[in-house]
């Protein structure tokens, strides 16, 4: 039976080579593909498939948010992250949420091809550069720094990201279905959890921490 694959990536001509490359295998069918990650949470469900190809960075709701969203519904989906992002707190962040590799995605397309066919076999994979930060942030723990996938909550990193992304608090109250007070109330905590005066402050670094990208 074919591996049944979603794919997920915010750039057209990426999500596009990904499939090109999963439908010449033999084993492999891609199912689905999404350039966001709420959309990728909605498919998921829709379609459950075996795996999801998953770019870090997308977005709307990104990669860690979205994997960690299937993950509590879909426990047996294989989550492969593929991201141009090396930091500690990111593949940190992604591991924790549940997937199941990590490859950069200047990784060789046989690598993914590989990654697809351990991961199914219940087995993890990391890039090489990736298994060393992994490894190198084990040897250092007890030491991490403040992070936004470390302090805030799950929705507070979600609000967090649509700020970054340009939208106001109507625009985040509509889109996450929740009143506008409680998107001031959870813009107030994150300011507080994480020592900022400003807004902008929170975003630069929000955008510096990987949670959301400048790229359309």
């Amino acid at each position: 039976m074919n591996v049944r694959i979603l794919v997920a990536d915010d750039h057209n001509i990426i999500r596009e080579g990904l499939i090109s490359l999963l439908e010449k295998q033999p084993d492999m069918e891609v199912v689905g593909e999404a350039g966001d990650g709420r959309t990728t949470v909605r498919l998921a469900r829709e379609l459950l498939p075996d795996a999801i190809i998953m770019d870090v960075t997308m977005p709307d709701l990104n990669g860690i948010e979205a994997t960690r969203q299937i993950m509590k519904d879909l426990p047996m989906v294989k989550v492969i992250a593929l991201s141009v992002h090396s930091d500690k707190h990111i593949v940190k962040g992604m591991l924790q949420a549940g997937a199941s590799a990590y490859l950069s995605k200047y990784s060789a397309s046989q690598e993914l091809i590989k990654a697809v066919r351990l991961v199914m076999a219940d087995k993890i994979y990391l890039s090489p550069e990736i298994a060393g930060i992994v490894v190198e942030d084990y040897k250092s723990s007890g030491s991490d720094s403040t992070s936004v996938f470390t302090v805030l909550t799950a929705r507070e990193r979600e609000v967090l990201q649509l700020f970054a992304e340009g939208k106001n608090s109507r625009q985040i109250a509509a889109a996450l279905y929740i009143s506008l007070k409680t998107v001031e109330a959870h813009r107030r905590q994150i300011m507080n959890k994480m020592g900022f005066k400003s807004l902008a402050e929170l975003i630069k670094y929000a955008l510096r921490e990987g949670l959301t990208s400048l790229n359309p």
